[in-house]
């Protein structure tokens, strides 16, 4: 299962409702950088048959199989430090991330 805040939320329904369409998001995992996997983030605008559905907070988020192995249990919030704004991920199965903050290893 994923969830997300009411902060996360809160901004993921602004973007939807200025974009005017789209379901919720699809949290993805993908290989890059420089620790190896990172995380991806986009509009869905319809599921795919073998997607797993998740809602929190009034989000529908989308995740495949693959990717779910390895977020499972993550928490996703909107955070806002200073002049810095992003998503951010609280990922039980994430080890560290590299320097720039781009990328993560998984726990063995």
């Amino acid at each position: 299962m994923i969830t997300i805040t009411e902060a996360g939320a809160n901004r993921v329904n602004q973007f939807l409702e200025s974009r005017k369409s789209g379901i919720g998001i699809r949290v993805k995992i993908r290989t890059t950088g420089c620790s190896g996997y990172a995380y991806n983030l986009e509009f869905v605008d319809e599921a795919n048959d073998d997607d797993n559905i998740f809602e929190s907070n009034g989000v529908q988020i989308v995740v495949d199989n693959k990717s779910l192995v390895m977020i499972d249990g993550t928490e996703l919030d909107y955070k806002m430090e200073g002049l810095n704004a992003g998503f951010a991920f609280k990922n039980p199965y994430e080890d560290a991330t590299c320097g720039c903050g781009e990328s993560f290893t998984l726990k063995k």
